[in-house]
């Protein structure tokens, strides 16, 4: 099945799989991901400081001289504490076992019958058509 959890795109330079964002399974004006920001309207997505990072040698965070930095340590220490994940135990799967390898896992951990599980709100959302 093609679904938001198969789209490499969708997996900002952070370790966020934008595809388990409510911004981005929002029926209405639904965020296009990190990798599109320039479809997209909030400001936290355009400005984002870890996706505009010049720092970074690859797409990804961890091909900095600086994995992890202090911004994506504080983003990754909210992401556990209120969502019970890591964006930079993402990015080390992805460094160790490549993107395809965790885009299976992702599919695995979010994608049910019901839907695909949001990170943010706990709740399903149907699947969009690609």
């Amino acid at each position: 099945m093609d679904t938001p959890l198969s789209d490499p795109d969708l997996i900002a330079p952070c370790g966020m799989n934008c595809g388990i964002c409510k911004a981005h399974l929002r029926e209405r004006n639904p965020c296009h991901g990190c990798s599109h920001a320039e479809q997209n309207r909030p400001k936290t997505r355009v400005n984002c400081r870890l996706r505009l990072c010049d720092k970074r040698q690859g797409r990804f965070c961890y091909s900095c001289n600086d994995f992890p930095c202090d911004r994506l340590k504080s983003l990754d220490r909210r992401y556990r504490v209120r969502y019970g994940m890591s964006e930079i135990d993402n990015l080390v799967f992805i460094r160790d076992q490549g993107l395809e390898r965790f885009l299976e896992e992702e599919r695995r951990k979010w994608l049910s019958e019901s839907g695909v599980l949001c990170v943010h709100d706990r709740m399903y959302y149907r699947v969009r058509p690609g």
